[in-house]
Protein backbone atom coordinates (compact mmCIF):
# COMPACT_ATOMS: atom_id res chain seq x y z
CA UNK A 1 0.00 0.00 0.00
CA UNK A 2 1.61 3.07 -0.69
CA UNK A 3 1.64 6.14 1.46
CA UNK A 4 -1.09 8.22 -0.03
CA UNK A 5 -3.43 4.56 -0.10
CA UNK A 6 -2.29 4.14 3.79
CA UNK A 7 -3.40 8.26 4.29
CA UNK A 8 -6.58 7.87 2.50
CA UNK A 9 -7.73 4.54 4.24
CA UNK A 10 -7.00 6.23 7.41
CA UNK A 11 -9.32 9.34 6.12
CA UNK A 12 -11.72 6.81 5.62
CA UNK A 13 -11.64 5.19 9.20
CA UNK A 14 -12.30 8.34 11.14
CA UNK A 15 -14.75 9.90 8.64
CA UNK A 16 -16.46 6.55 9.35
CA UNK A 17 -15.84 7.31 13.17
CA UNK A 18 -17.58 10.76 13.09
CA UNK A 19 -20.01 9.58 10.74
CA UNK A 20 -21.42 6.26 13.18
CA UNK A 21 -21.03 8.58 16.59
CA UNK A 22 -23.02 11.22 14.67
CA UNK A 23 -25.69 8.61 13.78
CA UNK A 24 -25.49 6.95 16.96
CA UNK A 25 -26.36 10.84 18.89
CA UNK A 26 -28.93 11.55 16.42
CA UNK A 27 -31.00 8.08 16.83
CA UNK A 28 -30.64 8.53 21.25
CA UNK A 29 -31.51 12.46 20.59
CA UNK A 30 -34.20 11.82 18.52
CA UNK A 31 -35.82 10.08 21.35
CA UNK A 32 -37.26 12.72 23.21
CA UNK A 33 -39.56 14.73 20.65
CA UNK A 34 -40.63 11.41 18.88
CA UNK A 35 -42.22 9.72 22.76
CA UNK A 36 -43.21 13.20 23.20
CA UNK A 37 -45.78 13.58 20.47
CA UNK A 38 -46.51 10.31 20.39
CA UNK A 39 -45.15 9.00 17.40
CA UNK A 40 -45.45 5.01 18.77
CA UNK A 41 -44.03 3.37 15.18
CA UNK A 42 -41.07 5.92 15.11
CA UNK A 43 -39.99 5.45 19.14
CA UNK A 44 -40.68 1.67 18.88
CA UNK A 45 -37.81 1.91 15.42
CA UNK A 46 -34.82 3.16 17.54
CA UNK A 47 -34.47 -0.32 19.10
CA UNK A 48 -33.56 -3.24 16.75
CA UNK A 49 -35.97 -6.29 17.03
CA UNK A 50 -34.64 -8.01 20.06
CA UNK A 51 -34.07 -4.62 21.96
CA UNK A 52 -34.83 -3.91 25.33
CA UNK A 53 -36.08 -0.88 27.38
CA UNK A 54 -35.17 -1.24 31.28
CA UNK A 55 -36.85 1.75 32.94
CA UNK A 56 -36.66 1.94 36.83
CA UNK A 57 -40.63 0.74 36.91
CA UNK A 58 -40.97 -0.90 32.94
CA UNK A 59 -39.00 -3.69 31.14
CA UNK A 60 -40.05 -3.70 27.88
CA UNK A 61 -38.51 -6.83 25.78
CA UNK A 62 -39.58 -5.51 22.26
CA UNK A 63 -40.16 -3.19 19.83
CA UNK A 64 -43.96 -4.12 20.32
CA UNK A 65 -43.60 -3.71 23.82
CA UNK A 66 -42.14 0.10 23.54
CA UNK A 67 -44.78 0.75 21.13
CA UNK A 68 -47.78 -0.12 23.22
CA UNK A 69 -45.96 1.62 25.90
CA UNK A 70 -45.68 5.12 23.96
CA UNK A 71 -49.66 4.47 22.55
CA UNK A 72 -50.54 3.38 26.32
CA UNK A 73 -53.17 5.86 28.51
CA UNK A 74 -50.70 7.14 31.08
CA UNK A 75 -48.24 7.65 28.33
CA UNK A 76 -50.98 9.71 26.41
CA UNK A 77 -52.02 11.54 29.76
CA UNK A 78 -48.54 12.89 30.22
CA UNK A 79 -48.26 14.20 26.95
CA UNK A 80 -52.05 15.82 26.82
CA UNK A 81 -51.26 17.52 30.17
CA UNK A 82 -47.77 18.92 29.18
CA UNK A 83 -44.50 17.23 29.15
CA UNK A 84 -40.99 17.19 27.80
CA UNK A 85 -38.38 14.45 27.83
CA UNK A 86 -35.10 16.77 27.50
CA UNK A 87 -32.03 14.24 26.50
CA UNK A 88 -28.47 15.62 27.31
CA UNK A 89 -25.77 14.86 24.47
CA UNK A 90 -24.56 11.46 24.94
CA UNK A 91 -21.15 10.25 25.58
CA UNK A 92 -20.82 7.71 22.59
CA UNK A 93 -18.24 4.68 22.03
CA UNK A 94 -18.07 3.15 18.92
CA UNK A 95 -15.96 -0.30 18.57
CA UNK A 96 -16.83 -1.87 15.02
CA UNK A 97 -20.32 -2.58 14.34
CA UNK A 98 -20.85 -2.43 18.45
CA UNK A 99 -21.54 0.90 20.79
CA UNK A 100 -22.68 1.94 23.56
CA UNK A 101 -23.48 5.81 25.14
CA UNK A 102 -24.21 6.80 28.45
CA UNK A 103 -25.96 10.51 29.53
CA UNK A 104 -29.08 12.29 30.87
CA UNK A 105 -32.64 12.77 30.84
CA UNK A 106 -35.01 14.61 32.13
CA UNK A 107 -38.76 14.55 32.46
CA UNK A 108 -40.36 17.78 33.09
CA UNK A 109 -44.19 18.12 33.38
CA UNK A 110 -46.81 20.66 33.71
CA UNK A 111 -48.25 20.68 36.83
CA UNK A 112 -50.81 23.57 38.83
CA UNK A 113 -47.79 25.63 39.17
CA UNK A 114 -46.33 25.74 36.24
CA UNK A 115 -43.22 23.32 34.86
CA UNK A 116 -41.44 21.12 37.31
CA UNK A 117 -38.65 18.11 37.09
CA UNK A 118 -40.36 15.09 37.49
CA UNK A 119 -37.76 13.01 37.13
CA UNK A 120 -33.51 12.84 36.53
CA UNK A 121 -32.15 9.59 34.91
CA UNK A 122 -29.02 8.14 33.60
CA UNK A 123 -28.99 6.24 30.96
CA UNK A 124 -26.82 4.02 28.94
CA UNK A 125 -27.32 2.47 25.48
CA UNK A 126 -25.72 -0.33 23.96
CA UNK A 127 -25.99 -0.40 19.88
CA UNK A 128 -24.85 -2.40 17.02
CA UNK A 129 -25.11 -1.19 13.29
CA UNK A 130 -27.59 -3.22 10.97
CA UNK A 131 -28.40 -3.31 7.65
CA UNK A 132 -31.37 0.24 8.60
CA UNK A 133 -28.29 2.01 10.26
CA UNK A 134 -27.36 1.96 13.67
CA UNK A 135 -30.31 0.74 16.49
CA UNK A 136 -30.41 0.17 20.25
CA UNK A 137 -29.70 -3.25 21.61
CA UNK A 138 -30.33 -2.40 25.19
CA UNK A 139 -31.25 1.00 26.97
CA UNK A 140 -31.44 1.38 30.78
CA UNK A 141 -32.59 3.88 32.88
CA UNK A 142 -31.99 4.78 36.63
CA UNK A 143 -33.15 7.73 38.10
CA UNK A 144 -30.71 9.54 39.75
CA UNK A 145 -31.87 9.13 43.50
CA UNK A 146 -28.39 8.18 45.36
CA UNK A 147 -28.99 4.56 44.76
CA UNK A 148 -25.66 3.45 43.63
CA UNK A 149 -26.29 1.38 40.35
CA UNK A 150 -27.51 5.49 38.50
CA UNK A 151 -23.99 6.50 38.68
CA UNK A 152 -22.51 3.03 37.69
CA UNK A 153 -24.30 3.31 34.46
CA UNK A 154 -22.64 6.50 33.80
CA UNK A 155 -19.17 5.82 34.86
CA UNK A 156 -19.54 2.52 32.45
CA UNK A 157 -18.61 4.45 29.59
CA UNK A 158 -15.17 5.11 31.06
CA UNK A 159 -13.18 2.32 32.20
CA UNK A 160 -10.58 2.53 34.60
Amino acid sequence: MTEIETRLAELEARLRAVEDEREITRLILSYAPLVDSGRAPEVAAIWDEDGVYDVDEILMSSPAEIEAMVRSGNHRRWISGGCAHFAGPPHVTVDGDEATAVGYTLMIVNGPDGFVLRRATANRWTLRRTPSGWRAVTRTNRVLDGREESPALLSSAFPE
